[in-house]
């Protein structure tokens, strides 16, 4: 992961640099900066209209009783796509403009819903999860307790391991 994470940060602005610099040279500054700008407020534009599309289609479905074809890594994949068309960029751009548009979007997203499956079947996918103090929402929820499991990991104790305490109450 971290591999791919330094590619995305630190290699590919420079290769965007030197590609709008190439274009700058061959067409002239005013230009290459419209046409990034241009980008970036379609890129907003497009991002907004098909995720509403999405978000609509996905209320379509459930309010039908049914699960939604274009399931939440579609919704995901919409996000992506607008921010890499809002950065600005060659190659971000078009990796934006694929994923903005349904079908090449549903071959992203079934590429991507097989390398997750086989991560899962394999036990090499990991979770990460967080908990943020006592906020409540998706976050901060915390699942009932059945008695299944502890909700705090439990001490355990052996003989000898006892310590004197002395309590008392001031009034």
């Amino acid at each position: 992961m971290f591999k791919y994470l330094l590619l995305a940060f630190t290699v590919l602005p420079f290769i965007e640099l030197y590609l709008l610099l190439a274009i700058g040279r061959e067409v002239g500054f005013w230009p290459t900066v419209g046409t990034v700008l241009l980008t970036g407020l379609i890129g907003a534009y497009l991002a907004k209209k098909e995720g509403l599309r999405v978000l609509r289609r996905w209320q379509e479905s459930l309010a039908q009783g049914r699960m939604p074809e274009e399931g939440l890594l579609g919704g995901v994949l919409v996000l992506v796509g607008g921010v890499l068309l809002v950065s600005p960029g060659v190659i971000t751009d078009v990796l934006g403009l694929v994923l903005l548009f349904p079908p090449t979007r549903r071959v992203v997203a079934a590429v991507v819903r097989r390398r997750l499956e086989k991560r899962v079947a394999a036990g090499t996918l990991r979770v990460t999860t967080m908990n943020m103090g006592g906020m409540g929402g998706p976050f901060g929820a915390r699942p009932q307790d059945d008695g299944a499991r502890p909700s705090r990991p439990r001490i355990e104790r052996r003989p000898g391991d006892e310590v004197d305490a002395e309590f008392t109450e001031d009034n």
